[in-house]
């Protein structure tokens, strides 16, 4: 069993300390410290996972990333949404921010399911694009108005988002992948792993007003999937050691390439591999392609 990477052991204990305060007023606001979810329709399996980091275990602090998985709609027009975000944990209203727009995006999804069905079967690109980031503004336009009416700044009341969309029709490959803000967005394709989190191309029409605060620009990418790939997207807390420490995207990729989809469990185990200096909430979503 791997205990942490790196050479040095991280600075918190692997596992949960002190619970967070509790309001006896307010327990249906208490956050369990792990949540887990999974699927499998036609091609494709699912494993979602969303952890307390080491920090907010020790400090007896809630989990301040947010987790929603949903299917919308019946049959082949089916769609399962995963969306997940993540807020700067010195923040004092990260974890409300993150819940408040995965709820506002998700609910505006299921709304538009029949359309967005057909625009993915369809491979409408540029109407999913717009589509999705009117949808996502309006998200963080509600952020905004919180923000606004708790006297704060608006990067005092946000949380960067990341969404999915994948057709439950076996027929239909097409991967849908939006957001703004902090996160990430990887492919493992022939044992290697692809950065994807680039933002989308201005559109030829004028700008849509800006999903979030300054520097929250959205992303789109939709792409039809090959088998053996694993599609990841996860907040910052694990996005960010990714990109900047080999050994983590290196043990990955040595877990997952050529091999079945991990049971929730085992899942859970890789999501929370261990590093010195990175000890924030882990939110991630993975999907492997038959």
């Amino acid at each position: 069993m791997v205990a942490h990477l790196g050479d040095r052991p991280p600075t918190y204990a692997a596992e949960p300390v002190a619970l967070p305060a509790a309001d006896p007023a307010g327990l249906v606001a208490l956050t369990p410290d792990t949540v887990l979810e999974g699927a499998q329709y036609g091609g494709y399996t699912l494993r979602a996972a969303s952890v307390r980091g080491d920090s907010a275990r020790f400090r007896g602090e809630a989990r301040r990333d947010f987790l929603l998985t949903a299917r919308f709609g019946t049959g082949p027009d089916a769609l399962v949404l995963v969306v997940l975000a993540g807020g700067d944990r010195a923040a004092p209203g990260a974890a409300e921010a993150a819940a408040e727009v995965c709820r506002s995006v998700a609910a505006a999804v299921g709304r538009s399911q029949e359309r967005l069905s057909q625009d993915i079967r369809d491979g409408r690109r540029e109407a999913l694009r717009s589509g999705l980031q009117r949808l996502t503004d309006r998200g963080y336009g509600q952020l905004r108005a919180r923000a606004a009416e708790l006297g704060l700044p608006e990067d005092g009341y946000t949380a960067g988002l990341r969404g999915v969309l994948l057709p439950v029709d076996p027929g239909c490959r097409t991967r849908v992948c939006f957001g703004a803000g902090a996160g990430g967005l990887f492919r493992l394709r022939d044992g290697q792993w692809q950065d994807l989190d680039e933002p989308a191309p201005a559109p030829a029409a004028p700008p849509a007003p800006p999903a979030g605060p300054a520097g929250f620009r959205f992303r789109f990418r939709a792409s039809v999937a090959r088998p053996g790939d694993t599609l990841l997207l996860c907040s910052g807390g694990l996005a960010d050691p990714m990109r900047e420490e080999e050994p983590l995207s290196a043990e990955l990729a040595a877990r997952w390439a050529d091999a079945p989809p991990p049971g929730l469990a085992a899942f859970l185990a890789d999501t929370q591999l261990r590093l010195k200096g990175y000890a924030d909430d882990r939110t991630a979503a993975a999907v492997w392609e038959a």
